[in-house]
């Protein structure tokens, strides 16, 4: 995976370094287990501020979609017409992800169970790490 090499801050520094090694992780109050996304630095559930960033499995049902038809300046790596969706993840209390729908999009519908690969989308001159959604045939997970 190629990514042009920057510094990444914020809350949400964790969630990049971890997907350009190839790793999904989300931020989980250490006090009260809660799941947060975005991320934060500080629980809004207990008010802890002893965040950890845990492994999720990329994998879940598609809450919303959308199909774009119309390219944006930096997004013609990505090609039209593209599907970006929005996965509700189980496995993190439910917590919500958008990525590009990759391969057919038969049966694409909100509640379709997919399941997710990190790559790269390019975006202008830079390869972003990103979450790459596939349909999965059967029931959910």
């Amino acid at each position: 995976m190629t990514m042009v090499e920057r510094e990444i801050t914020g809350a949400d520094g964790p969630y990049w370094k971890g997907l350009a090694q190839g790793q999904l992780q989300l931020p989980r109050c250490r006090r009260c287990r809660a799941w947060h996304w975005p991320a934060v630095f500080r629980c809004g559930h207990c008010g802890a501020w002893d965040i950890d960033w845990a492994p999720v499995r990329a994998e879940g049902e598609i809450y919303s979609w959308t199909r774009t038809h119309h390219g944006f300046a930096g997004t013609e790596g990505i090609g039209v017409p593209y599907v970006s969706v929005v996965v509700s993840l189980p496995h993190a209390g439910g917590r919500r992800l958008l990525g590009l729908l990759a391969g057919s999009d038969s049966g694409l519908r909100v509640g379709a169970w997919v399941r997710g690969r990190i790559a790269t989308t390019r975006v202008g001159a830079v390869d972003v790490p990103a979450l790459h959604w596939s349909m999965v045939d059967g029931a959910a997970g």
